[in-house]
């Protein structure tokens, strides 16, 4: 079996050779390290608190589902809306943000989003609480908080050499821990102080970062706009195939995660009879294990490669879903199964856009950020749906989890013997 340590190419290089390596009879000696720019960490760090703050913004409506169900006497159809309209918009959102992102780079985009996005955060927790349709309306608009990884991505991409960005990019997912931070705070605050509280907080936190990154985030080195209409680069980087392939793997491995961080309370009561809040806190246990992966899974690309991250982590995903699917007990085999579960779809989710670094052309890493983003968090909005309806129909979950063992292997099969071939030379668009 051909190793799966492909040499890497930067866009614009040609295939075939390493930049910094010398051609001809003499074996090629391995580069030298290229350094990282002054303040690329800095820019790491204000992007990543960034997309933290953005992403609390966008996880908001989530934590009160219940709240507002009861108040608002929602049916559960009208409930799943609610909670699932930001998510969808948010998604879909990344692919035009995305895009101008590549036109605007990020100094624009991050304070103009995250300002954008204080306007609903205030709605929903000032205006809207009393009316179902104005709720919905104001998550709609509230989506536009997850549309900042596609900002994100590329803005640290851009700032590391290529040795260096699986790391960097891995750091900058932590950020999606802001969904912790809104499910651990929301309903604390709004108990103890006022259901508009935390929405004041953080419309708070978007216009103080805001601030701060229109006068500290700068464009990286030699950053070169990209031209045309967003919409055409958009399109045109979507039909592209590499787009499409890292698309299927983001909806496995983050989709994943989003799937599991939002059902797993109701699977862990339907399933396991826990009480709300023993369900709450284990699912809590599986995000943060999952977010403290995914720089893991970014730094082990930049020491191996992608491929073969990602195809032992879709194989743990597949054997540990195989083994959750015969619902044993939680103690210890179905704890060790989920953790198993979370730590590699953690670092599955770091290792695709480590390897979207590898592979993406230059000046797309944008568009095809936000394509692949919309895929991950589409992949997370339809197995909830699917886990409700099988349990509807069964009385249990063992054929959804039998289902993702098999996209799970399929995942992984298809990372080796697809995605191994492409890694060593830039796409072309």
């Amino acid at each position: 079996m051909p190793s799966a340590r492909t040499t890497r190419h930067t866009a614009g290089s040609t295939p075939g050779t390493t930049p910094g390596t010398t051609t001809g009879g003499a074996a090629a000696s391995r580069p030298a390290a290229t350094p990282v720019p002054p303040g690329a960490w800095a820019m790491l760090a204000v992007a990543t608190v960034g997309f933290a703050v953005n992403f609390w913004a966008w996880a908001l409506i989530a934590p009160l589902g219940s709240f507002f169900a009861d108040s608002l006497q929602l049916s559960a159809m009208q409930k799943s809306l609610l909670v699932a309209v930001p998510v969808v918009v948010g998604s879909l959102g990344r692919i035009p943000v995305g895009a101008l992102t590549d036109r605007f780079g990020a100094r624009v985009m991050f304070p103009v989003v995250t300002a954008l996005t204080i306007v609903p955060v205030l709605f929903v927790g000032l205006v809207a609480p009393d009316s179902y349709t104005l709720l919905v309306l104001g998550g709609v608009v509230l989506g536009l908080g997850g549309t900042t990884f596609a900002i994100g991505v590329p803005f640290v991409n851009a700032w590391f050499p290529p040795e260096r960005r699986g790391t960097a990019i891995g750091i900058f997912g932590i950020g999606m821990g802001g969904t912790a931070i809104a499910s651990f705070t929301t309903v604390a605050l709004k108990d103890a102080l006022a259901l508009s509280f935390p929405f004041v907080l953080v419309a708070v936190a978007l216009a103080a970062f805001a601030v701060v990154s229109a006068i500290v985030l700068r464009d990286p080195p030699g950053r070169q706009p990209a031209s045309g209409s967003a919409l055409r680069r958009a399109w045109d980087t979507a039909r592209m195939p590499v787009t499409l392939q890292l698309s299927f793997l983001y909806a496995v491995g983050f989709g994943g995660f989003v799937a599991f961080s939002v059902y797993l309370p109701t699977y862990l009561r339907d399933a396991f009879g826990l009480t709300p809040g023993d369900a709450a806190v284990r699912t809590a246990g599986f995000v943060v294990l999952a977010v403290a992966m995914r720089p893991i899974g970014g730094w082990l690309s930049d020491r191996v490669h992608p491929v073969p991250v990602l195809v032992t982590c879709f194989s743990v995903v597949a054997v540990f879903a195989a083994v959750s699917a015969f619902e044993r007990p939680l103690a210890p085999v179905g704890t060790i199964a989920f953790l198993a579960m979370a730590a590699a779809l953690g670092t599955a989710s770091g290792a695709v856009f480590a390897l979207v670094a590898l592979v993406a052309p230059a000046g797309t890493v944008g568009s095809v950020t936000g394509v692949v983003g919309a895929a991950g968090g589409l992949g997370g909005f339809a197995p909830p749906l699917l886990m409700g309806a099988i349990y509807g129909w069964q009385g249990n979950y063992r054929p959804g989890l039998a289902l993702l063992a098999a996209v799970a292997l399929v995942a992984a099969l298809y990372t080796w013997f697809a995605m191994r071939s492409l890694a060593g030379r830039p796409a072309q668009p």
